[in-house]
């Protein structure tokens, strides 16, 4: 038997359908994405646009590295995409990663906050220094993704080990520089919300701040070699060997390492850098620390002078004249091709050959630097 013909007004009713659907899939689409545009960031312009001319770093409209740099290297016989997609590399742990809960610091603790120096690291390059009774949050990222949309970009491997509600109360906030995976639209609209503390930022960045609501008397922007004093701490904007860019646009904004510095101890941290001679003129003119932060994941030898291999962190920490060891910027996004566990496996090593001080915490572990926990490999049954 035949199949019946469709009618006029069956086909009419079946276009307005599909169109109807293809609106709605729009919609949705424009609601997904809304917060894309306003994640991208703001723009220099005005007195900020005027004072960043000012700095040593800027010119043709750009911040500059030290030095020459490039982003990307090419290679033959390589391509990047190619092993993206079908690479061998173990690049997620096989497991969940432990996760532990600070807590808050024993009564003991308190009591001689005038020395007191613990690092809690969170994940990723996101920590908290507790300095002399004062706290100090880098680089935080909350959010399920590192990208201006909730959709796509890479994921987080691990949730938090705290809400940022549990976070304590804060006396500054550092960003190292604007890339998305240190700088969080969302969080820092919690934090705005939810805190009190300055935002220290490098030269520029300030932008991004104010587009997302942040008011002007929590924003501080500092060029190298500049510093800003809070509660005590003398927080400086050091050298750095890294890019920045929430869009098309390259290096409208500058990036940054910090020295967090009270009366009696003294942290560093690296944000996002290449290995490059500032580390020693950073530790002649700062140093020594107490400890330092150092970024050791997301490396590859197609961009060699913008993130450092486990090896170059470890002749950074020895430059700035660094006491104890602790790695950041590994274990939570999956940002290069190298295996999960490869930088601290790498770090590992080095440390115990160069006879380097080292604690590699779980997120969430609070490290007290004055007696830190044995290095115990605990990643390896994860990866």
């Amino acid at each position: 038997m035949a199949p019946a013909k469709r009618t006029d007004g069956q086909r009419s009713l079946g276009r307005r359908m599909r169109g109807t659907a293809g609106l709605a899939a729009l919609a949705g689409l424009a609601w997904v994405a809304r917060d894309v545009p306003a994640a991208l960031g703001g723009r220099l312009a005005g007195a900020r646009a005027e004072r960043a001319a000012l700095s040593p770093q800027f010119r043709d409209g750009t911040f500059h590295n030290q030095a020459d740099t490039r982003t990307m290297t090419a290679e033959p016989g390589r391509n990047l995409v190619r092993e993206l997609i079908f690479g061998k590399q173990k690049r997620r742990p096989t497991a969940p990663v432990p996760l532990l809960r600070p807590g808050t610091p024993a009564a003991a603790d308190t009591a001689g906050a005038a020395d007191e120096l613990n690092i809690i690291w969170y994940g990723h390059a996101s920590a908290l220094i507790e300095i002399e009774g004062r706290r100090v949050l880098l680089d935080p990222v909350w959010s399920d993704r590192c990208s201006p949309s909730g959709l796509v970009g890479p994921r987080r491997l691990h949730e938090p080990p705290v809400r940022l509600d549990e976070l304590p109360p804060l006396d500054a906030i550092l960003i190292s520089h604007d890339h998305y995976d240190h700088l969080d639209m969302p969080t820092v609209r919690a934090l705005v919300a939810g805190q009190s503390a300055p935002f220290v930022v490098p030269l520029g960045v300030g932008a991004h701040l104010d587009r997302w609501g942040v008011p002007a008397e929590r924003i501080i922007e500092l060029d190298w070699s500049e510093c800003h004093r809070v509660d005590g701490l003398e927080i400086t904007a050091t050298a750095a060997q890294h890019f920045s860019g929430r869009g098309l646009r390259r290096d409208g904004t500058l990036w940054s390492s910090w020295v967090v510095a009270g009366a009696r101890r003294k942290v560093f941290y690296t944000g996002d850098s290449g290995y490059f001679a500032g580390y020693a003129a950073i530790g002649a003119e700062h140093g020594p620390f107490d400890v330092t932060l150092m970024q050791i994941g997301a490396y590859d030898r197609a961009w060699p002078t913008i993130h450092m291999f486990p090896e170059e962190a470890v002749d950074a920490h020895l430059d700035l004249r660094g006491g104890l060891f602790i790695p950041v910027h590994w274990a939570t996004f999956n940002l290069a091709l190298h295996d999960w566990s490869e930088p601290v496996d790498r770090l590992w090593a080095e440390a115990k050959a160069r006879d380097v001080r080292l604690a590699v915490p779980r997120p969430g572990e609070r490290v007290v630097v004055d007696d830190p926990p044995a290095v115990d490999g605990w990643w390896q049954s994860v990866a």
